[in-house]
């Protein structure tokens, strides 16, 4: 007779076959399935044969069991006691044990599937009592759904053997409380202090500030040295001064300060500014922190987080990823709703992306402004997103700090083995309303009436350590007011300050490089390399390993690049890549990333080759030399918001490289408007942060439609002030060559905006020699090579692919009295090349010509900028679409430019 014949006959044939598995070879099967079977063996060996088949007549119960242990495991999170402030939604089905087949009168009997939670043989109530203490009180847990069985069996017998708690030593709780303390005495200080001032503040979720300590903690014990930190405003400050350790006089100065030190910032208010610093763990170690700087637009921080966190992993620890980590700080609203989120997390476990795995917290409000969350998401939780990676993600009651402490601790353990994201929901509440000034009873009036009846976390814990007997409720009381007089003495000291001082981030980063000033656009960099390296490079990067095997028209790509080199006429591809060898074989690392950007949108860069038959690349400009810099060229998810964010945080943690985001079509990063606004143009004048983030944006106007035409040079232009930008538009490839040099170069570290070419990528007139690269340096303003001044009585000013089609009409034409200069760098305005221009030529008949419509493109800014030059302009009729779709209209507006440029009569705007 089978030995499970009392089962069901499907069941029973499943059940045969995992016997006869355990039999053979028990390690293969589940920990679960062995416990049982162990049981079961157990029972029939030492009990009689009659017994032994009335508990084979039980099997349907220890199956029922099985069902409801997966059961909580798979839905326990939805019946937890995790919000303190108002009861959860209900579902169906629940827990009950009707509904796994099993009664009240199985309580008392005794399972062998008490096994499969580490409890042995045990009571169906103690199972269950087990169950509940782990998946439904303080913490819920989401994870059954990850791929990985040896994932989930190590976070199930983490959980599972601890019931998701732990036992704390009296010095840990006093530790606790302290974080507590001074978390909730520094909310209370300021309110009282600076009434009704805006400071967005941690209460009702200070619980943080302890979670925050103990993953420090955790993460150096297990070998992290640094940790970056991005958050929103909520909370910024709380953490600032009890996790950094910013001066707390400094944080209280920033609420009543009426000047800066140095006049060149315009700063940023107080709860969005960042700070780094190095602290001191309670075991000796030094950790270093960095809190990103972050604006009002909620998120926007993450991919920079990301960047940063990979720059210093490759440059300072040796790509190891346990040594540096990244901790994001989301809102429950922004989680739930801002695309970026999604757009980082799916880049996450991606080669050219990847952190090893980041800490992501959610202060969960349970509303975002006046929205509660019903009708903010309509997933679930706000964290459904960590299902994109499939990352565990923890619900945790905010008022249960040791829970917390415990899940994050966890939590931090579990980035270390996996190297990858884990989630902490952190449902709290929010004190006031979207700042102190606002009133939420308008809009949430029962909620806030729980609140306002609601201790606070460090009171909640008092209580708690008080019936423990670790803290009475005087010493308590006694530690509070200490540390309020503690931040009256720091009020004080910040009365002493007389001005504000923005502390630069990352000092010791950049602590070679100058501030950027317009003077230092005077002086030429030095950025030409020997022909005899152009050549050995060249040879380097045109050369494929001979025992690999590569797809036929690659030979061909390589040996006309091979020949270009020998008959002196590079196209803008050989003097990009020649760039790029010459930078890393000198030192500096180059890093290139964007959609399609390994073969380059027009197919011009090639900077990979696939080796035939594998998925493999063959990356020439990583055999550059020996001792050569890293070149890293990614493919990117087809995102430009994180992306773009990416590596601006990237090329902020390494200014001595190359960082360069590339557009598929100029017009895409629009798509990444907030990091361009908030950071890339603004973030040296509100927070002191330099940064040399190259942006490739292929422009121009060839009659291809509304759309990749125009990369909105007026839009970069627009926010180009006091030299916080470059803008250019290069029109050679000596030129291009020369221009990315001198981004490494040059003594100061400024976003670099290049509108790249498209048809001119192979542009018979599109060359330069190898002498252009060899001697030459980059040229703001290139003049008219065969323009003679005595009989010049016109000076047209153009920038980018125009210029070929004025180059080539006027010398068609024979219009020997026009001058064509091409302005190169169009932002900061070379005026020193400017002058010089001018006086060459003794003519005022000044022309601005540009292939974008008039209130597009440089006009506008020019116009503003050097309105005393007398500029006329020629341009297409102003449009609110940047281009037609015809190309019969496209190319009759083309050739109107063209008349009226070469026109005799005074010109005036098309």
């Amino acid at each position: 007779m089978d030995k499970f014949s009392s089962v069901g006959n499907q069941e029973q044939e499943t059940i045969n076959d995992l016997y006869q598995t355990y039999l053979e070879n028990p390690e293969s099967l589940d920990k679960s399935w062995q416990h049982f079977f162990a049981g079961f063996e157990l029972a029939r060996t030492n009990y009689p044969v009659k017994q032994a088949l009335n508990m084979a007549g039980d099997i349907n119960k220890e199956f029922a069991i099985l069902g409801l242990i997966h059961g909580y495991r798979q839905r326990g999170h939805l019946f937890t006691k995790t919000n303190p402030v108002r009861a959860r939604r209900k579902y169906v089905p629940t827990l009950d044990i009707e509904n796994f087949g099993l009664s009240q009168d199985d309580l008392e009997t005794s399972f062998q599937a008490g096994n499969d939670i580490g409890i042995g043989h045990a009571k169906l109530k103690d199972i269950i009592e087990h169950l509940e203490a782990t998946y439904c009180r303080s913490i819920g847990v989401e994870y059954v759904y990850m791929r990985k069985p040896e994932v989930v069996q190590w976070l199930k017998e983490k959980m599972e053997s601890s019931r998701n708690s732990q036992e704390l030593s009296e010095e840990k709780r006093k530790d606790i409380f302290y974080h507590l303390k001074i978390a909730v005495g520094f909310e209370s200080y300021i309110h009282k202090k600076f009434v009704g001032q805006k400071r967005f503040s941690l209460e009702g979720a200070e619980s943080l500030i302890p979670a925050l300590d103990a993953v420090i903690e955790r993460g150096a014990e297990l070998g992290i040295e640094e940790f970056v930190l991005g958050m929103a405003h909520r909370g910024r400050l709380n953490i600032l001064a009890n996790i950094l350790e910013k001066p707390y006089e400094g944080i209280f100065k920033e609420f009543y300060g009426k000047e800066y030190e140095e006049d060149i910032w315009h700063g940023d208010v107080k709860y969005h500014l960042g700070y780094e610093s190095e602290v001191l763990t309670d075991f000796g170690k030094k950790v270093k922190l960095k809190l990103m700087p972050n604006p009002s637009h909620l998120e926007a921080v993450g991919p920079i987080v990301q960047g940063m966190v990979r720059a210093r992993i490759n440059s300072v620890y040796d790509s190891d990823y346990s040594k540096a980590a990244g901790i994001i700080i989301h809102g429950d609203a922004a989680v739930a709703a801002q695309g970026v989120v999604y757009e980082t997390i799916q880049m996450s476990q991606l080669d050219g992306y990847r952190t090893g795995g980041t800490i992501h917290l959610v202060i969960n409000n349970q509303v975002g402004f006046t929205t509660p969350y019903i009708d903010a998401r309509s997933s679930t939780y706000c964290t459904d997103v960590a299902k994109v990676t499939r990352s565990p993600v923890f619900h945790v009651n905010g008022d249960d700090v040791e829970a917390l402490v415990f899940t994050i601790t966890l939590a931090m353990e579990f980035r270390q083995k996996f190297q990858t994201d884990v989630f902490i929901d952190i449902l709290c509440y929010r004190k006031y309303g979207h700042n102190e000034g606002d009133e939420p009873r308008f809009t949430q009036p029962n909620l806030y009436k729980a609140i306002e009846k609601h201790p606070n976390p460090r009171d909640i814990y008092a209580e708690k350590l008080a019936k423990l007997g670790i803290l009475t409720e005087e010493d308590a009381r006694k530690e509070i007011k200490d540390f309020d007089k503690f931040l009256d003495e720091k009020y004080k000291e910040s009365e002493k300050i007389d001005k504000l001082k923005i502390r630069k981030f990352l000092i010791n980063e950049y602590q070679s490089y100058e501030m950027p000033q317009k003077s230092m656009f005077d002086q030429s960099v030095k950025t030409g390399v020997k022909a005899e390296t152009l050549f050995v490079i060249a040879e380097k990067i045109n050369s494929l390993p001979k025992d690999l095997t590569f797809f036929k028209k690659v030979n061909r790509i390589l040996s006309d690049r091979r020949m270009m080199m020998l008959d002196d006429r590079l196209d803008w591809a050989m003097a990009e890549l020649l760039a790029y060898g010459t930078l890393v074989a000198e030192g500096h690392p180059v890093r290139l990333s964007g959609q399609d950007t390994e073969r380059g949108t027009f197919a011009h860069r090639h900077a990979s080759f696939v080796i035939d038959g594998t998925d493999e690349k063959y990356f020439p400009l990583k055999h550059v030399s020996e001792d050569q810099a890293t070149f890293h060229v990614y493919n990117s998810p087809l995102s430009e918001y994180a992306v773009m964010g990416f590596e601006y945080g990237y090329a902020l943690a390494k200014p001595n490289g190359l960082t360069i985001w590339e557009a598929q079509f100029g017009d895409f990063n629009n798509v990444a408007q907030v990091v361009i606004d908030q950071y890339i143009t603004s973030a040296f004048e509100k927070w002191g942060m330099m940064n040399n983030l190259v942006l490739l944006l292929p422009h121009g106007f060839e009659g291809q439609g509304p759309e990749h035409s125009s990369g909105r040079i007026e839009r970069f232009l627009e926010l180009s002030a006091n030299n916080n930008i470059q803008v250019v538009v290069p029109t050679t490839p000596s030129n291009m060559f020369h221009l990315l040099r001198r981004q490494v170069k040059m003594k100061m570290r400024l976003p670099l905006i290049v509108f790249t070419p498209k048809s001119l990528l192979r542009h018979p007139q599109v060359i330069s020699t190898v002498e252009d690269l060899a001697k030459g340096v980059f040229q703001e303003i290139i003049d008219d090579p065969i323009a003679d001044p005595e009989v010049v009585e016109k000076v047209v000013f153009t920038s980018g692919r125009l210029y070929y089609d004025l180059a080539k009409y006027k010398l068609e034409k024979g219009m020997s009295n026009v001058a064509i200069v091409r302005m190169e760098q169009i932002y900061p305005i070379p005026n020193k090349q400017i002058d010089q221009i001018l006086k060459k030529y003794n003519t005022t008949n000044l022309v601005w010509a540009q292939d974008e419509p008039e209130n597009m493109g440089a006009w506008p800014f020019l116009n503003r900028k050097i309105s005393c030059l007398g500029l006329k302009v020629i341009a297409r009729n102003e449009s609110a679409s940047p281009a037609v779709g015809l190309m019969e209209k496209h190319t009759q507006a083309l050739e109107k430019i063209l008349n009226s440029v070469f026109e005799e009569k005074e010109v005036v705007a098309t």
